[in-house]
């Protein structure tokens, strides 16, 4: 499912406008972006934690040549899933 999949699915759910719904997912996403930027966590009941992370600087290997690299230490994004969301996948796949 896309970001428009998704849109399109909540105004039908939901009966609101398509203009409506697209505003709304984008305002939504725009602050998860930001307070993630800003090393904010964000925690959706049912859903999970998106995060920023700090990643140490390491030694990795290029695969190609196997010669060793430093690869520098970055803050990167993060989501981990709530158990409510686990829980629904699981069930779900337990069943196929």
């Amino acid at each position: 499912m896309n970001r428009t999949e998704l849109i399109e699915a909540i105004a039908e759910k939901t009966g609101f406008a398509r203009k409506d719904v697209e505003k709304t997912v984008k305002v939504l996403i725009g602050e998860v972006i930001e307070k993630v930027a800003n090393k904010e966590k964000v925690q959706v009941a049912g859903l999970g934690t998106f995060e920023a992370r700090n990643r140490a600087e390491r030694v990795g290997k290029n695969p190609h040549t196997g010669e060793k690299l430093k690869i520098a230490a970055v803050t990167a994004p993060a989501f981990k899933a709530g158990k409510a969301f686990k829980k629904a996948v699981a069930e779900k796949n337990a069943t196929e």
